[in-house]
C-alpha cells in the first residue's frame, strides 16, 4: 500500500501497472481516501474502510474530473457517516438495487444525450420501441443472457440494424451510469454485434412510372410534395419536414441546411422541378415552415399514412423512406457523376474524402442533380414536371 499526499501533480504522473491488476495509492491526509489506478490509465478516487468489521471500498468519482480537493471533501463526508454508525457502502448497494432500467436511461439521456447530441429523440425512441418493457426492472437484475436474448429476438423480427442499435444504447448506457457511481456490471457488454449489410434499395426505371403516378394520386398535398423534394433533392427526411421558408433561395436555386445529421451546415442544390414545386407552395405559406403539420411542432412530423397509400398503389415491396435519398445518387451515378459529386450533392463525409468534397464549387454538383433528375421524370413519363431552363443568380 503507497502512501503519498495527493496533489494534482502527484497524480497525473503516477506510472501505470505493469500487471493485469488495478494499483492503490492512499492520501496521507485524509483517513482512507485512495486512488485506484487500472492498467488502461483510469483514475478513480475511493474510499477503503473497515465497516462494521467488513472491509468496504466506495467508489467516490473519477480523477480528474473530480479534483483532489472535491475527493477530500466527499471522503470527508464519507468518514462523517460512517462515525454516526452508517454504512454508505451498504446504502449504495441498496439504490443500486433499486435503480430501473428506465430511470437509468433516462439518466444516460437527460445528462448525456441531450448536451451532447443533437439526434437524442432517435434514441428516445429506440428505448421506447425495443427496450421499454424492461423499463420498470431493476438494472443490477439484467443479465448478459438477457440482453443476448433480445438482440436475437430483435435480429429475427426487426432485422440487424434495428437489433444493434438497441444493444448498443443499452451498453452506452450502462457505461455511462457506471461512471456516475451506479455500482453494477455492463450486461450487454461482451454481446457481438449482427454484421450488417449497406442497402441498396433505390426506385429503378421500370417503378419510377408507377410511383409517380400514385404520387400524383396522394390527396394530402403536402406529404405529396414532401415525398417529391425527398427525392429530387436526395436529403435526410428529417432535414426536409424541418425545411424552413427563410433557409431557401429561389432565386438562386438553392436550399441552406444549418446543420445536418453530422452537425455540419450543407447546401443543396434545387432542380428546376423543385423550384417550381415550392414556388406554388410559396403562394399559399402562412408560416415559417415549408411543410407545415398540425402537431406541436408545427411542421410535418410522420407521413407514415401518405408513404403506405402510395406504395401500396404502386405496387411497390421493400421501399423505404430513405432510400429516396438513396435514388437520387444512384440516378446521378447513372447519367455520369462522380463519386465526390454524389458526396458533395448528398452531404456525406468520410475521413479521406471530406477536403475533397470541400474543394468542390456548386456548378458541377447542380448540373449532376438536374442530370439525374430529369432522367428520373423521363423514366416516369412526366412531361409536364421536366421544365426548361431558367436563369439563376450564381452566389
Amino acid at each position: 500500500m503507497a502512501k503519498l499526499t495527493f496533489t494534482k501533480r502527484a497524480l497525473a504522473e503516477l506510472p501505470l501497472p505493469r500487471g493485469a491488476q488495478r494499483v492503490y495509492h492512499y492520501d496521507q491526509t485524509v483517513r482512507g481516501l485512495g486512488l485506484a489506478v487500472s492498467p488502461g490509465g483510469r483514475k478513480t478516487f475511493i474510499l477503503y474502510r473497515k465497516i462494521q468489521g467488513r472491509p468496504e471500498r466506495i467508489t467516490i468519482g473519477r480523477f480528474p474530473d473530480l479534483t483532489v480537493e472535491q475527493a477530500r471533501g466527499l471522503a470527508h463526508e464519507l468518514n462523517a457517516a460512517i462515525a454516526r454508525g452508517e454504512n454508505p457502502a451498504a446504502q449504495r448497494r441498496a439504490v443500486g438495487r433499486q435503480t430501473t432500467v428506465g430511470e437509468l436511461f433516462e439518466q444516460y439521456l437527460e445528462r448525456h444525450l441531450k448536451v451532447h447530441t443533437k439526434r437524442w429523440r432517435d434514441a428516445e425512441a429506440i428505448f421506447k420501441l425495443y427496450l421499454a418493457p424492461w423499463r420498470t426492472r431493476p438494472a443490477i437484475d439484467i443479465r448478459p443472457s438477457d440482453v443476448a436474448a433480445l438482440h436475437a429476438r430483435l435480429g429475427q423480427e426487426r432485422g440487424h440494424y434495428t437489433a444493434n442499435r438497441a444493444i448498443e444504447l443499452l451498453r452506452a448506457a450502462f457505461n455511462k451510469a457506471a461512471r456516475w457511481g451506479w455500482d453494477g456490471s455492463n450486461p450487454a457488454r461482451g454481446i457481438s454485434k449482427f454484421k450488417e449489410h449497406s442497402r441498396e434499395r433505390f426506385l429503378r426505371a421500370d417503378e419510377l412510372p408507377a410511383f409517380f403516378e400514385a404520387l400524383a394520386q396522394e390527396p394530402n398535398a403536402t406529404a405529396r410534395d414532401f415525398l417529391l423534394i425527398c427525392l429530387l433533392t436526395g436529403a435526410r427526411s428529417g432535414n426536409v419536414k424541418t425545411m424552413r421558408w427563410d433557409q431557401v433561395s429561389l432565386e438562386r436555386a438553392t436550399w441552406g441546411i444549418p446543420a445536418t445529421k453530422s452537425g455540419d451546415p450543407h447546401t443543396v442544390v434545387l432542380a428546376p422541378t423543385a423550384i417550381a414545386l415550392l414556388e406554388e407552395r410559396q403562394k399559399t405559406a402562412t408560416g415559417p415552415w415549408v411543410f407545415p403539420g398540425p402537431g406541436r411542432t408545427h411542421h410535418l412530423v410522420n407521413p407514415k399514412g401518405a408513404w403506405g397509400r402510395i406504395l401500396a398503389s404502386a405496387g411497390l415491396q421493400d421501399l423505404r423512406l430513405h432510400d429516396l435519398r438513396r435514388t437520387l445518387g444512384s440516378w446521378q451515378a447513372g447519367t455520369g457523376a462522380s463519386l465526390p459529386i454524389i458526396g458533395k450533392t448528398l452531404g456525406h463525409r468520410s475521413l479521406s474524402a471530406t477536403q475533397v468534397y470541400a474543394r468542390l464549387d456548386l456548378e458541377p454538383v447542380r448540373a449532376a442533380v438536374n442530370a439525374a433528375t430529369a432522367a428520373m421524370l423521363e423514366a416516369a413519363n412526366q412531361p409536364r414536371l421536366i421544365k426548361g431552363k431558367r436563369k439563376v443568380r450564381r452566389a
